[in-house]
């Protein structure tokens, strides 16, 4: 079946991934294009769904803990349970793998007691949810502020280099956020792009503030840029998510093998029953096995692998702070 998308909306999908918030009009001069054919690409790209820029937020900056959450559900349950899930403010990439008897997920807790209250109580006591498996997140490898289109993308270096942001300092400490922060981080989570009187009028705050304190959330690691791309803009199949486990004395190295793969979305090192978590995106069941027999049989100190293709998703990333 012939692509909707062609190589401009691939470029355009790759200079967004650089600098997200890049003038349309720096976009158009470096890929040779005019302002009003950048925008108005955006423009249909967005409102079919398949590329939006979001303003992500680290919840470990903030204190919070980052789930996995493996849901086991009676056949006839599983969508309904997975659309309650999506309907959380807290949850992302909700999804149905292992031919659709469990439900993934990616929850964000801001205490110890909500991790307590929805995995010890409100999900176990869910009617047909047969059982659930938590992995909280220790270390990301690859994800969040990086993207697997930083992979996939065709721009060469000078066009870059031309598109790179300058980049900000990294100043850790304890990050507070008051009301106009919350908004603020809503709002680009729904549009990465807002534009600076939008984003001072949700918030109460001048343009000058408000660039001033989206530096200052990145510098602190609260704040980055992110895009949301449908696979099938740069050709590829469904996610497969992996659950390995590794002796921990390789864990280090297995998991920085991983994120240099160019099937890799996200990597990472977790608690629970297995200590390594991957999603992979591939053209197709050929090329999985071909990825699942030589780089990841590669790699060093494996001893359990286990694969669960996503067969829907049911909610991608979370709209809400």
């Amino acid at each position: 079946m012939e692509s909707d998308f062609d190589e401009l909306d691939r470029r355009l999908a790759h200079a967004l991934q650089i600098n997200g918030r890049a003038p349309f009009s720096t976009i158009a001069e470096v890929l040779g294009v005019s302002d009003r054919t950048i925008a108005r690409r955006y423009a249909r790209l967005r409102s079919a769904g398949a590329l939006r820029v979001l303003g992500g937020v680290d919840p470990t900056a903030l204190g919070a803990v980052l789930w996995f959450l493996r849901v086991r559900c009676a056949p006839t349950a599983s969508v309904q349970v997975a659309e309650a899930l999506a309907r959380r403010p807290d949850t992302s990439w909700v999804s149905l793998t292992s031919g659709g008897t469990e439900i993934t997920c990616t929850v964000r807790t801001e205490s110890e007691t909500d991790s307590e209250t929805l995995l010890l109580a409100k999900l176990p006591r869910t009617p047909r949810v047969e059982g659930v498996t938590a992995h909280s997140v220790l270390h990301a490898f690859y994800g969040g502020p990086d993207s697997l289109v930083a992979k996939l993308g065709s721009l060469d270096e000078e066009a870059i280099a031309r598109l790179r942001p300058v980049p900000v300092p990294h100043r850790p400490g304890p990050v507070r956020l008051d009301d106009g922060d919350r908004e603020l981080l809503a709002t680009l989570a729904t549009d990465g792009r807002a534009e600076l009187e939008q984003l001072a009028a949700v918030t109460g705050w001048s343009p000058t503030t408000v660039r001033r304190r989206m530096t200052e959330l990145r510098e602190r690691g609260v704040l980055y840029l992110d895009i949301d791309v449908d696979g099938s803009l740069f050709g590829l199949g469904p996610r497969t998510l992996l659950w390995l486990s590794v002796a921990p004395t390789h864990l280090e190295e297995a998991g920085a093998a991983l994120a240099g793969h160019p099937e890799i979305a996200f990597a990472a090192a977790t608690t629970g029953p297995t200590n390594l978590y991957a999603s992979v995106v591939c053209a197709n069941q050929r090329e999985l096995y071909r990825y699942l027999t030589t780089r990841v049989a590669m790699l060093p100190a494996i001893t359990h692998i286990e694969t669960a293709p996503v067969i829907r998703t049911v909610k991608r990333a979370a709209n809400h702070t």
